[in-house]
């Protein structure tokens, strides 16, 4: 009996469940992290372009402008004195509450003004606007 004798190898298989098993994971894998990549709770504008724009940490307020006046928290309507009065409760409870206002870049700009300067009249002082990075195309 010789060692390589080759009636004593088998055929080689492909085993095809362990494969789309794994496919089935990395599917999965670049759903989740497509989903986390995309911010949820704002409104669609049309953001002004900065070239000097930096991402900032997750704010707890997110208020979107829209381009009819609209004012939006997260991803719900809102009237501008529930905003305010909501705004003045979550900074007391933390001291490093923060605001990044999302503003259409075809509204007027006396109406974003009038908002910060509604922001800055209940206490509130870090505010920040929100921008797409790079330039306009």
């Amino acid at each position: 009996m010789r060692l390589r004798d080759p009636r004593y190898f088998k055929q080689p298989s492909i085993m095809i469940i362990p494969m789309i098993d794994v496919m089935f994971f990395l599917l999965v894998f670049f759903m989740m992290t497509s989903l986390s990549m995309v911010d949820l709770r704002t409104m669609g504008v049309d953001l002004p372009f900065a070239s000097q724009a930096e991402q900032q940490p997750a704010a707890q307020y997110v208020v979107t402008l829209r381009r009819d006046g609209s004012l939006w928290l997260d991803d719900a309507p809102v009237d501008k004195e529930r905003l305010l009065t909501s705004a003045r409760e979550q900074q007391q409870k933390d001291s490093r509450f923060n605001v990044v206002v999302r503003a259409d870049k075809g509204l007027d700009y006396g109406t974003v003004m009038g908002l910060l300067d509604d922001f800055k009249r209940v206490g509130i002082v870090r505010i920040g606007l929100a921008a797409e990075s790079g330039a306009e195309p």
